[in-house]
């Protein structure tokens, strides 16, 4: 936030608007021609339109405005947002007895976004191009080609970082939002009366007069608000109140007069529903919006995909995830990083979707079960951060939780009947990040606690030294340990087999706290434990990266000296054999061992100079 604060409110709002919003921006591309789709089967009549923008309107209200914006936003990890960071602060003053059941759902939360990051830019990014279709039937064809073509190239630039084409965003999204209310007001202007479906009775008369079929109607409503999570996600980049600010003045007017300017179009034009959005501009604007469509849907895909790296980063951090390759593209933004690993992951499943659904039409059935279910675990989190943590009273919270559900559930449950229609994808995605997420996460407390039994504690064996004290080498061995109890193997295996130490011993631990960033001065903490022995232990933030050259800066600043050239580093490298017998544990554990074999590799990790690395092999059952 430090980089942030130096800017004006305008300057960080408009930054907002691009990056905040961009997927929500996108959302009256397709939401309200899923609301007419064929499985619905609801004609494009007066009663109809009213009933639907009832729902899109009050839904931006209630959701977006008070949940998120008014509520949500509070629950804030010294000004971090995020499913994860939600977790965390849950589980800090809960009951013992709650804490697994909040680790499960922030890990579903954290799944569920994995699998809402793969179909967000397909969908986007075919809706925009699907306007050609609008400009000449001719060029139908092309969609898909031009799609997979602008894809690429997103998933491409992503290794050169996003700072000189972000600055873009804001001012591209600000002229788009302020298209979408121009040709909204356009087309109200022509039909006032299609504000007094703002009254909510016209969308409890559509789900009287529709019953079944309002209800499911739900699910093409939800497409109004996904996106909704960028709020809390991106909350530590820019802040609460240029958040608020960039809702309040821009986004939400804008969102509204376009969604009311589509219903005023259908109102006098039914026939439009094959796609209102583009019928709304005049035919010289076409080939403008068509392209100004497809450059918002880039900037709200680069979005997500920069999100999915922070998420990705904090999973790490946290132990939720293996260590994998972490590039930072920007010299004065910590937070412009770039995963090589998820990135082409991200690509190739991103064009598997596209090729396979080939129609936003036939995405848009899969698209919102993933939002909806990550609507339902915030509110259950963000209200347990209420009682344990906000110290509201049990009958508030209560009231609360009951009040977000029955507007959350609904919504969920709309969309979980298209599961078979399409809503498998996000769901089989989310399962398995869940399940790659809690394996590594269990798997590694399970081998941390068998390591530590079959380890010494560390005073007992420097005393063990005084009384037969071995040959000392010049220099410094730097033994990196995963817990400050105990010996490390390595330091074992190396006295076992070499008979030496070197002159200074040193047993260094990272440590990474639930908080995005530590303060300076409480990054490193050195100790004397004998007249050879030290113990050094580093923390950081979840947004920071472990450097070990750091630390040496910082230790020098107390008054302890390190010259790498004479100082080794000890790495114990683990074989993991799996003893299981079970079906399941030896499922666990093999998925443990692949994403082991595959994690970055300690030196990497913590910057540590590949010539200065001694590894020495341990065996551990798992």
């Amino acid at each position: 936030m430090d980089a942030h604060n130096k800017q004006s409110l305008p300057a960080i709002t408009l930054a907002a608007i691009g990056v905040v919003y961009g997927d929500i921006g996108t959302s009256p591309l397709y939401t309200f021609k899923e609301c007419f789709s064929p499985h619905i089967g609801l004609a494009p009549t007066p009663e109809v339109i009213f009933g639907f923008l009832s729902l899109i309107f009050w839904s931006l209200v209630l959701v977006v405005s008070l949940k998120y914006l008014s509520f949500v936003l509070r629950a804030d990890n010294r000004g971090e947002g995020g499913i994860l960071t939600l977790m965390s602060l849950a589980g800090r003053n809960t009951p013992q007895s709650l804490t697994t059941l909040l680790l499960i759902l922030g890990l579903i939360g954290g799944g569920f976004f994995y699998g809402e990051v793969v179909i967000t830019p397909a969908m986007s990014v075919l809706s925009a191009l699907e306007g050609l279709q609008v400009v000449t039937p001719v060029l139908t064809p092309y969609i898909l080609p031009a799609a997979v073509a602008v894809l690429t190239l997103l998933f491409f630039i992503q290794k050169h970082g996003t700072a000189k084409v972000g600055r873009l965003f804001g001012p591209i999204m600000l002229i788009w939002f302020a298209s979408l209310g121009i040709l909204g007001l356009m087309a109200i202007i022509q039909y006032p009366d299609v504000l007094m479906a703002m009254n909510p009775k016209w969308g409890l008369h559509f789900f009287a007069a529709h019953k079944w079929i309002g209800f499911v109607a739900l699910g093409s409503v939800v497409l109004a608000i996904t996106g909704v999570e960028a709020l809390y996600a991106d909350m530590g980049h820019f802040g609460k109140l240029p958040i608020r600010l960039a809702w309040f003045v821009v986004v939400l007017p804008a969102l509204i007069l376009n969604y009311f300017g589509q219903g005023a179009l259908l109102l006098k034009n039914p026939a439009a529903i094959e796609n209102p959005f583009f019928m709304l501009a005049p035919k010289w604007a076409l080939v403008p919006m068509v392209i100004m469509a497809t450059l918002a849907t880039v900037i709200a895909s680069q979005a997500v995909i920069s999100g999915v790296f922070s998420l990705t980063r904090q999973a790490v951090r946290l132990g939720y995830l293996p260590g994998m390759t972490i590039k930072h593209t920007s010299e004065s933004e910590a937070g412009q990083i770039y995963l090589p690993f998820i990135n082409w992951m991200l690509f190739v499943a991103v064009l598997v979707v596209v090729m396979a659904f080939r129609e936003s039409s036939n995405l848009a059935a899969a698209y919102g079960i993933a939002v909806t279910g990550t609507m339902v675990i915030t509110t259950i989190l963000v209200c347990t951060v209420a009682r344990y943590n906000w110290d509201w009273p049990q009958f508030l919270v209560r009231i609360t939780l009951i009040a977000l559900l029955i507007i959350d559930v609904p919504f969920f449950a709309a969309n979980a009947l298209k599961l078979l229609a399409g809503g498998w994808l996000p769901l089989a995605l989310g399962c398995i990040m869940f399940t790659v997420m809690a394996t590594w996460k269990w798997e590694r407390f399970l081998l941390f606690r068998q390591i530590s039994r079959m380890s010494m504690p560390l005073e007992a064996f420097i005393v063990s030294l005084a009384k037969d004290n071995p040959a000392r080498v010049p220099g410094t061995a730097i033994y990196m340990a995963r817990t400050q109890q105990g010996v490390p193997h390595a330091l074992l295996h190396n006295l076992k087999h070499n008979k030496v130490l070197h002159e200074r011993v040193v047993i260094m631990t990272f440590r990474t706290q639930d908080i995005p960033y530590v303060e300076p001065d409480q990054h490193v903490e050195i100790e004397r434990l004998s007249d050879t022995f030290w113990r050094i232990s580093a923390t950081y933030g979840f947004h920071e990266t472990p450097d070990v050259e750091e630390v040496f800066r910082r230790c020098a600043q107390k008054g302890m000296m390190f010259n790498l050239m004479s100082t080794s580093f000890f790495l114990s490298r683990e074989t993991l054999i799996p003893t299981r017998r079970s079906f399941l544990t030896r499922m666990r554990a093999g998925l443990f061992i692949l994403l082991s074999k595959n994690a970055l590799r300690a030196n990497d990790f913590f910057h540590i100079p590949a010539n200065r690395v001694v590894e020495l092999g341990v065996q551990v059952e798992v």
